[in-house]
């Protein structure tokens, strides 16, 4: 039987068909499911500028991937081509934040296994990944590094500087140096003992202190 055969048989007439109903309830579990992501992502976003269209996102790309999926599984031409498209599509997209690729694959996944029929699976897992993005994401410590960039006058200055930062901080390592005719340029990486940043002020009015700036150094900004 040659691979013509295959297909001009009744392989085809024989292939799951997929119900109105079946259609209905996928799409609109795949909705929610899309929309509790889209919560999820609203209330652990971190980011510097939060996009809403990416978010908007979420949801159309949980419910396209159901349709893919539900339009794969019930007919095998259309698997077939459905293969050789997706072979040739290139994203370029450039994704700024590594949690946003969890997000993207949490969509995908959910939509996959709505499609396969496996619905306890996709909503007690979303339910869990859920938990724990808002448990680890959202999570505070007092302990985040920063960034404090200061500019002296001189040496005394300096030492000045610098005993008053190892006093206030637990931990305080030097990333760079720059030293000009009449001004030092000092970047250290600072973790707080306490929330408050009030030394700041305190370090700025030291004699010889020309500025004082503190950067929260969590990967999206740095100046």
């Amino acid at each position: 039987m040659t691979f013509q055969d295959i297909f001009k048989s009744s392989f085809l007439e024989n292939a799951n068909s997929i119900t109105p109903l079946d259609m209905v309830l996928a799409l609109g579990l795949s909705f929610l499911l899309g929309l509790f992501i889209f919560l999820i992502y609203k209330r652990t976003y971190q980011g510097v500028m939060y996009s809403s269209s990416f978010a908007v996102t979420l949801v159309a790309l949980t419910m396209i991937t159901t349709v893919v999926i539900l339009a794969v599984t019930s007919n095998v031409v259309l698997s077939l081509g459905m293969v050789g498209a997706l072979s040739i599509v290139r994203f370029r997209t450039a994704i700024k934040e590594p949690l946003d690729i969890a997000f993207l694959f949490w969509s995908i996944a959910v939509g996959i296994v709505l499609a396969a029929g496996l619905i306890p699976l996709a909503v007690l897992g979303s339910v869990v990944i859920g938990v724990m993005l808002l448990v680890f994401v959202n999570r505070k410590s007092y302990s985040d590094p920063y960034i404090l960039v200061l500019q002296c006058q001189d040496q005394d200055a300096e030492e000045q500087a610098q005993a008053m930062v190892s006093a206030q901080t637990r931990r305080c390592v030097m990333k760079s140096k720059s030293v000009r005719p009449g001004r030092v340029e000092i970047n250290w990486e600072i973790r707080l003992k306490e929330k408050g940043t009030a030394f700041v002020n305190a370090l700025s009015a030291l004699e010889g202190v020309e500025s004082a700036v503190l950067v929260s150094y969590n990967g999206d900004y740095m100046g």
